[in-house]
């Protein structure tokens, strides 16, 4: 009888083993998803080669943030996405244009008389007029400079 006992412990104690390593790997596993789910969407407007940029999106993964890189040089924002990025930037296009530039020279862009509409094309034709990092989250959007500026979006 005592050996009956013994085998069946063992056959008892294995099912509960296995059904606790899957309750814990389940565990695990919604743990991972509740993360992601509850972790902020930031889409960055990001240009590898500055440094500024690649410390805010460095910044931004260390905060736990799921990260949407637009490599805007390639890829660069239409006037609409522009003006969008203004109205939740709270700024005008000459505050986020980079005057540094060559082509802000060559396009005549230090005239005073231009418009708002005016230099947003120029941006939109020449994403390197445009200043960055841009950070988005949640409909806010902040410029990473320097780039601990953006962690107000957080």
């Amino acid at each position: 009888m005592a050996v009956h006992k013994a085998k069946a412990a063992v056959i008892v104690v294995r099912p509960v083993a296995a059904v606790a390593v899957a309750v814990v790997a389940r565990a695990a596993a919604i743990a991972d998803l509740w993360t992601d789910m509850t972790a902020p969407t930031a889409r960055i407007y990001h240009n590898a080669r500055c440094s500024k940029s690649r410390a805010t999106l460095a910044l931004l993964q260390e905060h736990g943030c799921i990260c949407q890189v637009v490599n805007y040089l390639e890829t660069p924002p239409s006037v609409e996405e522009l003006n969008q990025l203004l109205d939740q930037l709270g700024m005008t296009p000459r505050e986020i244009i980079r005057s540094n530039e060559p082509e802000y020279r060559e396009l005549g862009l230090d005239e005073p008389t231009l418009s708002d509409s005016d230099l947003v094309a120029a941006m939109a034709a020449h994403p390197v007029l445009i200043e960055r990092p841009i950070v988005v989250v949640d409909g806010k959007a902040a410029i990473g400079r320097p780039p601990e500026s953006v962690l107000s979006l957080l």
